[in-house]
């Protein structure tokens, strides 16, 4: 779109719109930015918010204007809602970022992430913790697996081979 259509875009217009990448759609302007170019539209009657880099606009029709795009008294949001969401992905990137081991293989991140799968894991440090009480030290073989009841320990002993057999495998098809 070239500066000139730019100039008829004004906030609360709606518009039939028509990008280059194909997609049709109907929508009011809620917000233009002419430094970045970037038009801000509601579309649907969910008041989704759509973010259109207006150079992919091929062509819009001028369907209507209205005063108040956002209409206040219609548009809420519910903070404590959003607050909660948010709470709840900063605690499922910590705990993400937990389960990724630092100064290991990308070898031992695989096993970790196998025994994870079926069983509670931890780093503590560059050792696996397994069930709280099982631990796979560095190379990471099953006979590097330590520690707990006998059938904890042979069960971590065969996920440990198993995913290094598997990774084995893997590494010989590439």
């Amino acid at each position: 779109m070239d500066g000139s259509n730019a100039e008829d875009i004004a906030v609360g217009c709606f518009l039939s719109i028509k990008t280059t990448l194909g997609d049709e759609f109907q929508a009011q302007v809620i917000t233009f930015d002419r430094p970045s170019n970037i038009l801000g539209s509601k579309v649907g009657p969910r008041r989704n918010i759509r973010l259109l880099k207006a150079n992919y606009i091929k062509e819009f029709s001028l369907l209507g204007q209205a005063e108040d795009p956002l209409d206040l008294k219609k548009c809420y949001l519910d903070l404590n809602s959003l607050r909660v969401r948010e709470e709840l992905a900063i605690r499922q990137a910590e705990a993400d970022a937990e389960r990724i081991g630092v100064g290991v293989t990308s070898e031992a991140q695989s096993i970790f992430d196998a025994l994870s799968k079926t069983l509670p894991v931890r780093w503590d440090k560059t050792v696996i913790v397994v069930m709280n009480e099982v631990r796979v030290c560095s190379p990471y073989l099953p006979e590097s697996v330590s520690g707990g009841t006998a059938a904890a320990n042979d069960r971590v002993k065969k996920v440990v081979e198993f995913e290094r057999k598997r990774l084995q495998t893997r590494n010989n098809s590439q």
